[in-house]
């Protein structure tokens, strides 16, 4: 397709029908991510991209065949790769013989949390989820180096994008602070259904980003300035790696949250809500300044 806008509305349906099928396969933590982000926020912020570009893209100046070789070999190889994979749902695959029952059995007397994706994510693999943090503040800096800090400019759109509509107006404030509301329920209450900060960080920057689009970009940035997001988003990963070296001083290896407690139980749970929280607010911290930078770009002639 050449069409990009076109090609944008294509990849948020796809991500829609991912999210339904993590749903028919009980994933839901990962379905509510799919569909808040995948769905969500980056059909946003591709269409703000589009904005600034072409809707349709230029002809290819070399031989698409090359490209479709390539793209069929890589292709070939994966599913050459998936015939040693076991079967899914297969109850003799090793994951579910070694590392699953571990996680099942005891993350409950563990880590203290009915959710064991969460248990998972922010404990059992802290290392990992910090890492993740740490990629999506990395992802965000280069974007912000790449089309310029907001606050070093002043906003270029100061009137709504859709114009002086009334009704939207009024639903929207009815809206957002339900949205907020449900933002902040997902990110203190992942350790007990699903969500978390990754997923609260992105429903509260939509929030916002919805607040832009139908109010106008100056009003939007009288409510968060600019200039706190990128301060925002380094104190998130500050208070994620900030437990962990509580842990190291109080004795215990990096990111064993079962110091910050007498109860190692205790401690467990409230180092993941320390973690979630740091997440949830580098998420939401990026995400909005991503999308300050695109909107208050010139779009081109």
């Amino acid at each position: 397709m050449r069409d990009l806008f076109g090609v944008v509305m294509l990849f948020g349906v796809y991500s829609l029908l991912t999210a339904i099928l993590f749903m028919d396969l009980d994933a839901v933590d990962v379905a509510f991510t799919e569909a808040a982000v995948g769905a969500g926020v980056t059909t946003v912020l591709l269409l703000s991209s589009l904005r600034l570009t072409r809707r349709w893209e230029a002809p290819p100046r070399h031989n698409p065949l090359v490209s479709l070789l390539v793209v069929g070999v890589t292709g070939a190889a994966l599913v050459y790769a998936t015939l040693d994979a076991p079967l899914l749902g297969d109850p003799s695959a090793p994951v579910h013989k070694h590392v699953a029952p571990h996680y099942l059995q005891l993350a409950a007397e563990e880590v203290g949390m009915p959710n064991i994706v969460t248990a998972v994510l922010a404990s059992y693999r802290g290392y990992d989820t910090f890492g993740e943090t740490l990629v999506i503040f990395t992802a965000g800096l280069a974007v912000l180096l790449l089309l310029g800090f907001p606050e070093a400019r002043k906003s270029r759109v100061a009137s709504s994008a859709i114009g002086d509509q009334v009704v939207l107006k009024v639903v929207v404030k009815l809206l957002i602070p339900l949205i907020l509301l449900y933002a902040l329920y997902v990110q203190f209450h992942g350790d007990f259904g699903a969500g978390g900060g990754f997923q609260a960080g992105v429903i509260f920057a939509t929030g916002l980003i919805l607040y832009d689009m139908v109010f106008g970009g100056a009003v939007a940035r009288g409510v968060i300035p600019a200039s706190w997001l990128p301060r925002l988003a380094a104190l998130g990963v500050l208070i994620y790696g900030g437990v962990g070296l509580i842990s190291m001083l109080a004795g215990k290896p990096f990111l064993d949250y079962s110091a910050l407690s007498t109860d190692p139980v205790r401690g467990q749970h409230l180092g993941v809500l320390l973690v979630e929280l740091g997440v949830g607010i580098t998420v939401f911290s990026i995400v909005l300044s991503i999308f300050h930078a695109l909107s208050g770009r010139k779009p081109q002639s």
